[in-house]
């Protein structure tokens, strides 16, 4: 039976019949799981594709907002083309362009590689990340530095101001998308994120935040320290407190990281985080 791909703008929808399918490997599909809780909850302009083999879903495709690249779980070769050419038909219907794609690399990789061929464009890889996972956090920091001073703490509604702003730097930094604003801990409704901070003499130096658990599994990120506070070992105290806190409440706890910074795999490794996959994400040019 050949496979189905059905096009909705319904995340509820997607949600209740990809979960299952996107559950198998909660780590991996850890951001689209977390996404599509957040665009159920709170309804935003998106758009999905399911790909169903004799009526079980085994691919999604989900971009919202509409001017973001699309995210993809880990998929066959065959659904892969399958999203690929019904992604493709949509786009041209629409009259909606698909900035570009991300994912697993294997997966993303093929599905630049369909796309590029139905609309005979380019596609330029950009932007590779590593997933982390933790299982127990270090006891004491290992060199090249002791523990940072300071203290941990939860971002509160005073901190909503400082909290948007170093989101939206983060965000500039990697020329990623800037999300919509910020929530601080205290006013974030339970789909949203929580943010908290590292103080040094009542002054917060570093933030860290964590998705809501979803399928067992938590993500830390993002993770922001303003440049003139770098290299003082704050963001690594911050994370290593959040992690703590997830593993003891009993999620599983990961985090995505920059490949080409050595600075932050170092120092996720140093809290006892391990590498697990590779993300990759394509820029498309359908200038062609």
């Amino acid at each position: 039976m050949p496979i189905s791909v059905e096009y909705t703008d319904d995340a509820g929808r997607v949600l209740s019949e990809a979960r299952p399918f996107l559950a198998r490997e909660p780590v991996l599909h850890n951001v689209i799981l977390t996404l599509l809780n957040d665009r159920a909850a709170v309804p935003q302009e998106g758009r999905y594709w399911v790909a169903k083999d004799g009526g079980e879903v085994v691919g999604v495709v989900f971009q919202s907002p509409v001017t973001f690249s699309c995210s993809l779980p880990c998929m066959t070769p065959e659904v892969i083309v399958a999203l690929g050419d019904a992604v493709a038909d949509s786009a041209a219907e629409q009259g909606v362009p698909l900035p570009g794609a991300i994912g697993e690399v294997s997966t993303v990789a093929r599905f630049a590689g369909q796309w590029t061929e139905r609309n005979k464009s380019g596609a330029t890889p950009v932007g590779g990340q590593r997933i982390y996972e933790i299982e127990r956090v270090e006891a004491e920091p290992k060199a090249p530095r002791p523990k940072a001073p300071g203290a941990f703490r939860a971002a509160t509604a005073d901190d909503r101001e400082l909290v948007v702003s170093w989101v939206t730097a983060f965000a500039e930094e990697l020329d990623e998308p800037v999300p919509a604003p910020a929530a601080g801990a205290a006013q974030a409704p339970p789909t949203r994120r929580a943010y908290w901070l590292w103080d040094v003499d009542g002054t917060p130096v570093s933030l860290a935040s964590t998705s809501p658990p979803v399928e067992g599994v938590v993500r830390v990120g993002p993770v922001y320290t303003p440049p003139e506070r770098r290299n003082r070992g704050y963001a690594e105290a911050c994370v290593a407190e959040v992690s703590r806190r997830v593993l003891a409440e009993g999620s599983r706890c990961i985090l995505y990281t920059d490949l080409a910074n050595a600075t932050s795999n170092g120092i996720y490794r140093r809290i006892g985080y391990r590498a697990v996959a590779e993300v990759l994400r394509y820029r498309f040019d359908d200038s062609g």
